[in-house]
């Protein structure tokens, strides 16, 4: 499970609080507190935890801290058996060596996909009846490997804001003390900086990726699609660089719904329309309404055409040579919206007219 927001949203704190809860509920249990280097968790996650979280329990004894040995990771030990160890994966050897019901990392942006992995192998303790790896992420720059887990669904990815912070504002949405000396101090802010640290977007250095993006808005469980809905394809060319192509509806308002997405990097646009098809018109029979209209790149560089080579091998029994890119994906594409006569290539071939020096 990914907590994904802004800096004062309480991501760390929800974490920790769950981890704590579940180790006092759960004798016997292990957990594991981790950042990409462990001086880094020392000064931040850990603070949390020792001044706010488990202060209480470490007051009043039933939570000791262990400092470690050659053979044992510094932990913090419960008097019913449960332990929570804590480290760094720049020294994984005594952390990664054990087995835990509960993983929390703290930025997880920090982290390569070969150090999420890897942590996931080590959720076997199997006193919980779940295992579960928690992380917070601070939007900073689209990490490509924690978007695409989410996308996929192979991880759960939760929206925090300042709002959710009772610290910062009250049940009726109004600001606490603390949250206008905060929140008045993040609404200055220019730029990058505002959308980053106010609004936790998805922002790169040179600009917004998501200028308009909102979770708390913009994502919403799936829902059916009425067949009367309006329906657009949007396809943008691409081998090296993502090919992908997207299916919305418009509703009678005239608000449009993404129901499904191709984002795929090197494989030839004839496999990219075969699976389209597959989606749309499995067996070969229309299964929901044909797109009113395709829009797609008003332009096809020479480079992408080539794809290294962009077209299959010749069968060896067959003499006929092989086809430009260009009429394999307007054969493919018109083949979709036969009803409406669009022709991929004529609006390839009507795109480089257009861009001729003048």
């Amino acid at each position: 499970m990914l907590l994904s927001g802004p800096p004062g949203t309480g991501k760390s704190r929800a974490a920790l609080e769950k981890l704590h809860a579940m180790m006092l509920a759960n004798p016997g249990a292990r957990g594991l507190i981790v950042r990409k280097t462990l001086v880094s968790l020392g000064s931040t996650g850990l603070v949390t935890w020792r001044e706010k979280v488990a202060a209480e329990s470490i007051a009043a004894g039933p939570v000791v801290w262990y400092g470690g040995s050659q053979q044992e990771a510094a932990a913090y030990r419960y008097s019913n058996g449960s332990v929570v160890v804590v480290g760094g994966l720049d020294k994984p050897q005594k952390v990664m060596s054990s087995e835990y019901d509960v993983i929390f990392v703290q930025e997880a942006i920090e982290l390569a996909i070969d150090d999420w992995e890897a942590l996931t192998t080590r959720l076997r303790n199997g006193v919980i009846s779940f295992q579960q790896l928690i992380a917070d992420y601070n939007p900073w720059t689209p990490t490509p490997w924690l978007k695409a887990r989410a996308v996929r669904g192979d991880t759960v990815m939760l929206h925090s804001r300042h709002e959710d912070n009772p610290v910062l504002f009250r049940p009726d949405g109004t600001l606490t003390m603390v949250g206008q000396d905060y929140i008045g101090k993040l609404d200055k802010l220019t730029g990058v900086r505002f959308h980053r640290l106010r609004h936790g977007k998805w922002v790169a250095a040179e600009g917004l990726i998501y200028e308009d993006w909102d979770p708390a808005v913009h994502l919403l469980d799936r829902i059916p699609i009425p067949q009367e809905w309006t329906r657009w394809w949007t396809v943008d060319f691409g081998y090296t660089n993502p090919f992908v192509w997207q299916d919305w509806a418009e509703d009678p308002d005239g608000r449009l719904y993404l129901v499904r997405e191709i984002y795929r990097t090197r494989r030839l646009v004839e496999d990219h329309a075969k699976d389209i098809l597959r989606l749309v018109a499995p067996g070969g029979t229309w299964a929901e309404p044909r797109p009113s209209a395709i829009i797609c790149d008003h332009l096809l560089p020479p480079a992408a055409l080539d794809q290294p080579r962009q077209r299959r091998q010749p069968d060896p029994v067959s003499v006929a040579p092989p086809r430009p890119t260009t009429e394999l994906a307007a054969e493919h594409l018109v083949l979709m919206t036969e009803h409406q006569q669009l022709s991929l290539f004529g609006q390839i071939r009507a795109g480089q007219h257009r861009h001729k020096p003048a």
